[in-house]
C-alpha cells in the first residue's frame, strides 16, 4: 500500500550551516551555493518560484528561471503582458525561492521589482535559441486561446517570415530585476531543527539573524 501524504517526509542529515560559514554579503553567499548545485549537477538550478500579488493582497505563483544575478538583483524574463507582468506593473513586490532538495537546502529571497533597462534585454534577446526569439511572438502569455493549433500555427507563420531575418525583440517582452530587502538560507537538519539564517537590509547594512525553524 502506498504511504499516506502525512506520512511523507525525510530526515535531513547532509549538512550544516552556521553563522561562521558564511559570506557578510548574502549575494556573494547565493552565488557560493549556486555554484554548489550546478557542481552537483542539479536538473535546472536556475529554477525558482515566483511570487507576486495584486494591489489588493491576491497572490500566485509559478516556476521562472532566473538569467542573471548581480550587486543588484536577480534577473528573470517575461512578457509584461502575461499574468505575473500585469501584477507587477501594479503591485512591484515579488518573492523568490529556490529548492535544491539534493543539496537539502532551500533560498528565500523577497524585494522590489523594476524593470531592467532595454539594452540588457535586448543583449538578453538576442543570446537567445531562434526558436525561443520566435516564441515570444507566437505566445500572447497568459491569454486564452480556442486550441494548441492556433500557437503551431502561429509559430509555423513566423518560422516562415523570420526563415533568413533577424528576428526583432517584441516591445512587450523584457526583464525584470527582483531587488532584495531580505534572503534567507535554509539548510535542512536532522529533528526538523533546521539551519535558517536570514540577511535582513536595515540602512543600507545587510544585518544576518538566525530564525528558529
Amino acid at each position: 500500500m502506498n504511504p499516506s501524504i502525512a506520512d511523507l517526509r525525510l530526515n535531513y542529515t547532509r549538512q550544516w550551516l552556521l553563522e561562521s560559514d558564511i559570506h557578510p554579503d548574502p549575494i556573494h553567499q547565493f552565488q557560493l551555493w549556486f555554484e554548489q548545485a550546478i557542481s552537483a549537477n542539479l536538473l535546472e538550478p536556475n529554477a525558482m518560484t515566483l511570487a507576486t500579488a495584486t494591489p489588493s493582497g491576491t497572490p500566485s505563483a509559478r516556476i521562472v528561471l532566473l538569467k542573471g544575478v548581480d550587486a543588484r538583483g536577480f534577473v528573470f524574463y517575461t512578457n509584461y503582458n502575461s499574468h505575473k507582468g500585469q501584477e507587477l506593473a501594479a503591485n512591484p513586490q515579488a518573492a523568490l525561492v529556490f529548492l535544491w532538495g539534493e543539496l537539502e537546502r532551500q533560498v528565500r529571497i523577497e524585494g522590489a521589482v523594476e524593470k531592467i533597462a532595454d539594452r540588457e534585454t535586448q543583449a538578453y534577446f538576442q543570446s537567445r535559441p531562434h526558436s525561443s526569439q520566435l516564441g515570444a511572438w507566437a505566445s500572447e502569455q497568459s491569454c486564452v486561446i480556442p486550441n494548441r493549433e492556433v500557437l503551431e500555427q502561429r509559430l509555423a507563420d513566423l518560422t516562415q517570415d523570420y526563415q533568413d531575418k533577424a528576428v526583432p525583440r517584441p516591445l512587450h517582452w523584457g526583464g525584470f530585476r527582483v531587488i532584495p530587502h531580505a534572503i534567507e538560507f535554509w539548510q535542512g537538519r536532522p529533528s526538523r531543527l533546521h539551519d535558517r539564517l536570514r540577511y535582513r537590509l536595515e540602512a543600507d547594512a545587510w544585518i544576518i539573524e538566525r530564525l528558529s525553524p
